[in-house]
């Protein structure tokens, strides 16, 4: 699972400012820590779909939590399967040098097929997928583990 750290930093006016340090774009603010992250995650989406849309990196996070600084909690947000998958096929054609144009061409899709495989706002489905890793000879593994 992709979980994205954020930083929860009192504002001085009752507010929570909201940072994500791999995704220096994302600025957001909550007035308690349970709307804050609500908006931490919506904004983490809609940063990664603007970078998909333009084709730019999408960092990944390792897994490590930073403690911050003092005033700061530092937390993170779990992007949603859907999206998760949509950034692992894009990394995954970055990495084999592999265009939207070339994998519609190795699916045989039309272009707007496989470029809504990598917007956030649509609901593609699984088989889709398997389709996409499989035109990359890559699979996709999905793991089920036991919530912290």
């Amino acid at each position: 699972m992709l979980d994205y750290p954020i930083e929860l930093t009192p504002d001085d006016n009752g507010t929570l400012l909201v940072t994500c340090p791999l995704l220096p774009e994302v600025t957001t603010f909550g007035e308690s820590e349970t709307e804050a992250w609500r908006h931490a995650q919506e904004a983490i989406e809609e940063a990664i779909g603007a970078r998909l849309a333009r084709w730019d990196a999408v960092p990944l996070p390792d897994g490590s939590v930073d403690r911050g600084v003092s005033g700061r909690k530092v937390s993170s947000v779990r992007l949603p399967l859907l999206t998760e998958m949509k950034v692992l096929l894009f990394r995954a054609c970055r990495d084999a040098g592999v265009s939207r144009a070339e994998l519609a061409r190795r699916l045989d899709w039309h272009r707007e097929q496989v470029d809504r495989l990598f917007r956030v706002d649509h609901a593609s489905r699984v088989d889709q997928f398997d389709a996409a890793f499989a035109a990359l000879k890559s699979d996709l593994k999905i793991e089920v583990g036991h919530a912290a």
